[in-house]
């Protein structure tokens, strides 16, 4: 049943696929289900070199004890808008959130990260994200430090003075923007270390391939976020560019 939890025997399977070495999809499709719910299953329960069928079975129930507990309160929290599916909305942003912590992100960072990604809004206050996560003030202090250091975040204080976080378009593009310079960066650096080793020599000529590289990512990436940027922010019925001076969408 691919729309149900995980059975043991399932959990079980992951195992054994993990053991032999399969990749997620393959063990997804071996248990007809979908490859993310693997991912998702495995990330959260020790990762593909410690997860164990019996613990993680163990600990999903008592994740499923402790919502079930704390429903009434979440719910009165969180109402969900738009009609949405509670458990659904659960289970995407758990999804969601392993995404995130595969690209590199600590657990918690990538939870603040998710919340704020699936609100509305796309701003919330610390202590929304404390309610809403169940989590300590210090834990979500940490993750926003992390994530605006990225330039993932933005603050900014509401009419009532609070400080709110806020992940919103122009965010993802400023994101973009840091990355390709972080790219830009490195692939100076490695040339930095062509004269140091010796031009025409093993090491040299692989910094220098390696600079290259970088050079034409971090150029495609910054251009790229530019024509995204433009078009994206361009009104219906507006040709791209349109009535603009140009550069103006940079």
């Amino acid at each position: 049943m691919p729309g149900g939890r995980l059975t043991q025997q399932e959990r079980q399977q992951i195992a054994l696929g993990l053991a032999d070495g399969l990749a997620y999809a393959e063990i997804a499709r071996r248990l007809d289900r979908p490859t993310s719910t693997i991912t998702r299953e495995v990330m959260r329960n020790g990762g593909p070199t410690a997860y164990r069928a019996d613990l993680a079975h163990r600990a999903t129930e008592r994740r499923a004890h402790r919502r079930r507990q704390a429903a009434p309160r979440g719910q009165e929290a969180s109402p969900q808008a738009h009609g949405r599916d509670a458990e659904a909305v659960r289970e995407y942003e758990e999804t969601l959130t392993t995404v995130f912590m595969q690209s590199g992100m600590p657990k918690m960072t990538a939870r603040v990260m998710a919340c704020l990604t699936i609100s509305d809004t796309g701003s919330l206050t610390a202590s929304e994200l404390v309610r809403r996560l169940q989590v300590s003030p210090a834990s979500v202090s940490k993750a926003v430090a992390f994530l605006e250091s990225q330039d993932l975040l933005r603050r900014e204080r509401d009419e009532r003075r609070r400080e709110r976080y806020v992940v919103d378009d122009d965010i993802m593009y400023q994101s973009m923007m840091a990355s390709a310079r972080a790219i830009a960066q490195v692939a100076e650096t490695a040339r930095q270390g062509v004269g140091v080793l010796g031009s025409g020599t093993p090491a040299a000529t692989r910094l220098e391939s390696m600079a290259r590289f970088l050079d034409f990512v971090a150029e495609s990436t910054a251009r790229a976020a530019d024509q995204a940027r433009e078009i994206l922010h361009t009104k219906p019925g507006t040709p791209a560019g349109g009535g603009a001076e140009p550069g103006s969408g940079h």
